[in-house]
């Protein structure tokens, strides 16, 4: 399966789940919404200091599960996070990728773009992409 053959899942199913991978090689799994975004997995970490954030900086190894409401189908993809964030991303192009991204996993607009941008800023947000190298699942 390639990711083209599954962007229009991503496109439509945003719940999800990341899994990252802890210093001692364990899984670490936890709740995103996610869609897909020029040619990759995404999701935005809300809080830059999240476990997941920390983790995907030192290996940036990951996983994206993404279900239907039912939990009947699904799409999986492995590959390697990109981070963008304020450490790396000039402010500007942050913003605007922010509110792609919400938009991306979310299919809508935000009620309130300037407290949005606020709110991100604040928490420290981090977006990831993720590139597929494995891309696999149950489509319905």
């Amino acid at each position: 399966m390639e990711f083209e053959d599954v962007r229009p899942f991503l496109q439509r199913h945003h719940r999800g789940v990341i899994t990252t991978h802890r210093p001692n090689g364990s899984a670490h799994a936890s709740i995103v919404v996610c869609g897909a975004y020029e040619g990759h997995a995404a999701f935005v970490i809300v809080r830059g200091t999240s476990v997941k954030a920390r983790n995907l900086r030192r290996d940036p190894r990951c996983t994206v599960l993404a279900v239907t409401d039912d939990w009947r189908g699904w799409v999986s993809v492995e590959g390697t996070a990109q981070l963008f964030e304020a450490r790396n991303t000039e402010a500007e192009k942050l913003r605007v990728m922010l509110r792609d991204l919400f938009r991306a996993c979310g299919d809508k607009e935000h009620p309130d773009w300037e407290e949005y941008d606020r709110a991100m800023r604040a928490q420290d947000a981090v977006i990831v992409l993720v590139r597929p190298e494995r891309v696999y699942g149950l489509l319905r």
